[in-house]
């Protein structure tokens, strides 16, 4: 029996998220009910190319950012509205328990290296270590780039009046950068490498028969 598909209003849901062009916070969807709440909760309408969306003001600090889109969605979320919160802005979220999650994730990490029996298996890793988007050492890089940057804006934009060790974050971030090609290249050759032939003893020979069979 065909069942018919439920019908799903996807505009009535409401997104808030953070730009990754802008870093504006950003609450897409949602009926006119919804439009209030956001806009007393304190987002702004605004026009965009497929129809208006809300967003909350210019230049607000991280924290409030958070705290103003935590609120929205809990309103949205007691009005009866569906809301997707980007855990990155949801207050309610424990830092440190991000930072424990990554821990382990380390942990295991290292011990997938160790305990690694074939070349793939190594590869994997290495995979995850330096993958040119999400791997370990670039997304290593881009926090000290953007440390590096902001070393520059907090003094000025002139990068000759850089404290020593701040100047040199630069050459790290660059540093970072070919330790992850050296990486990708290890990974490419170990997952290059054949599998290891069988190490397991050839079979014995059969014994010799007896003097007594042979001349039967």
């Amino acid at each position: 029996m065909n069942r018919k598909e439920p019908d799903f209003w996807v505009l009535e849901y409401v997104t808030i998220t953070k730009d990754p062009r802008t870093d504006l916070v950003v609450a897409i969807g949602g009926t006119d009910q919804a439009a209030e709440i956001l806009q007393r909760t304190g987002f702004f309408s605004a026009p965009g190319p497929r129809g208006d969306y809300h967003r909350l003001p210019h230049d607000l600090p991280v924290e409030q950012q958070r705290l103003k889109a935590t609120a929205a969605s809990h309103a949205l979320l007691t009005a009866g509205h569906s809301v997707h919160l980007d855990p990155a802005l949801n207050t309610l979220t424990t830092p440190d328990g991000e930072r424990d999650a990554a821990l382990r994730y380390l942990a295991r990490l290292a011990e997938r290296a160790f305990t690694a029996e074939t070349s793939s298996e190594m590869a994997e890793v290495l995979t995850e270590i330096a993958a040119p988007v999400n791997g370990l050492l670039p997304l290593v890089r881009e926090a000290v780039v953007g440390a590096w940057s902001a070393a520059i804006r907090l003094q000025g934009g002139i990068p000759g009046q850089e404290a020593e060790p701040m100047a040199r974050l630069g050459d790290t971030a660059d540093s970072l950068s070919h330790a992850s090609t050296l990486i990708r290249r290890a990974r490419d050759h170990a997952a290059s490498v054949p599998r290891a032939p069988s190490t397991a003893p050839p079979p014995s020979p059969a014994p010799a028969p007896s003097p007594a069979s042979r001349r039967r």
